[in-house]
C-alpha cells in the first residue's frame, strides 16, 4: 500500500491570528532570536510551504507566535492508499501504434 503525504503550512493563519499582517513584520524579530533572514527569505516563508527550514528557524517562528511545530505544520494524505490485486496492472492503457497515412488532394 503506497500513501502519499503532504502538508498544510499555517504560518500566514497563526500569524493573521495574531495580528501580524506584514511578512516583513517577522524579520526582526527572527533576528532577535538570531535567525537573519531577508524581506525575500520572510516572505516566501509566510506564502509558500518550506521543503526545507532549519530547527533554528522553526523554533524561533514557534517562540515569535506562541505556538507548536503541530500548529505550524497540519499533515495531510496526498492521494488515497492504493492496494494491488492480483493480476491487476496499473498505469495507462497500452495502445497500438497506428501508421499514419498522408494524402494529397485527389488521391484517394
Amino acid at each position: 500500500m503506497i500513501k502519499k503525504m503532504g502538508y498544510q503550512w499555517q504560518l500566514r493563519q497563526l500569524m493573521a491570528e495574531r495580528q501580524m499582517f506584514q511578512t516583513s513584520d517577522l524579520v526582526p524579530l527572527l533576528a532577535e532570536r538570531g535567525v537573519v533572514l531577508s524581506r525575500e527569505q520572510v516572505y516566501r516563508l509566510v506564502t509558500q510551504p518550506p521543503q526545507r527550514m532549519s530547527m533554528d528557524t522553526l523554533v524561533a517562528l514557534c517562540d515569535i507566535l506562541e505556538c507548536t511545530p503541530n500548529d505550524l505544520i497540519k499533515p495531510e494524505v496526498v492521494n488515497k492508499p492504493l492496494r494491488k490485486t492480483a493480476g491487476e496492472t496499473t498505469g495507462p492503457t497500452p495502445t497500438t501504434p497506428r501508421r499514419t497515412v498522408i494524402r494529397r488532394p485527389g488521391q484517394q
